[in-house]
């Protein structure tokens, strides 16, 4: 296994497949608009995620239940219009495939047909295999998503960590498993411990994305909109901040606001 980073003009599914092979590290960003996408994908970014997160960061939302197909479909058909090289990635949101491998089909192909999106991610184990089988039978890529599955967060309580106990982390492994069976790419591991992360990377072929499942993961994601520090009262620990746009943002909108008082924009090199 070498770590000789392989440059691509176009990230698929495959290539996903051949950095996990050659021990480099998969990055992964959310991205919900146009303006944002064109900057993540011109910065190298290996896979976009139109993710449900678009629920909280985009409309406001406590949850991502809230957010529909259509609106899915809106932010996706966006950031693909920006996107050149990256591997767009749409989160089938609540409701649209719990109910049976049917409509999830029929959701996963509005998602392609009228987004343009490279792929689609599921949340959910073992329960979901027909679906992802069903979907990917049908041409359609899918990421499987495992650990916090924020979708259920009614059902869990809390966004605590998922899978300390012995069982619950065995039973993630097994499903790890079968999402690798059904056909899935790639699986996100969201807020397990590290060493259970390391050990369902290990026990699979396909690569996963880790978000707050440590280090031995095959690859790392954050939403954009934490890591720029656009709302800094989420604080969690996987959260690394890159930039502090809630102070920046706000100070360049006030140096404008003085400069209209003032007058002192325009100036006569600003105007016609």
């Amino acid at each position: 296994m070498s770590n000789v980073k392989k440059l691509y003009k176009k990230v698929t599914t495959n290539s996903l497949f051949e950095m996990k092979q050659r021990g480099e590290s998969i990055a992964m960003l959310t991205a919900y608009d146009f303006s944002l996408a064109r900057l993540v994908d011109k910065a190298g970014i290996d896979v976009i995620l139109v993710g449900d997160s678009a629920s909280n960061v985009m409309a406001g939302h406590e949850t991502t239940l809230p957010i529909t197909l259509d609106h899915m479909i809106y932010h996706a058909s966006s950031v693909i219009k920006a996107v050149k090289r990256a591997l767009v990635v749409v989160d089938l949101p609540f409701g649209s495939y719990q109910g049976n491998p049917k409509a999830a089909l029929s959701s996963s192909i509005r998602i392609m047909k009228e987004s343009g999106g490279h792929a689609v991610k599921l949340e959910g184990g073992k329960e979901i295999a027909m679906t992802v089988d069903r979907i990917v039978s049908s041409g359609i890529p899918v990421m499987g998503h495992l650990g916090l599955t924020p979708q259920s967060i009614y059902k869990f309580g809390t966004y605590a960590v998922r899978a300390k106990e012995e069982e619950e982390a065995e039973q993630l492994l097994t499903d790890a498993k079968s999402l690798e069976k059904s056909g899935c790419f790639a699986i996100v591991l969201e807020k397990i411990p590290a060493d259970l992360a390391k050990k369902v990377s290990d026990s699979i072929q396909i690569p996963t994305i880790g978000i707050g499942a440590g280090s031995g993961v095959n690859g790392q994601v954050l939403v954009l909109h934490d890591m720029l520090g656009m709302n800094t009262e989420f604080n969690p620990r996987f959260l690394r901040r890159y930039l502090n746009l809630e102070e920046l943002i706000p100070n360049a909108i006030k140096n404008y606001i003085t400069d209209v008082k003032s007058l002192a924009f325009p100036n006569s090199e600003e105007s016609y």
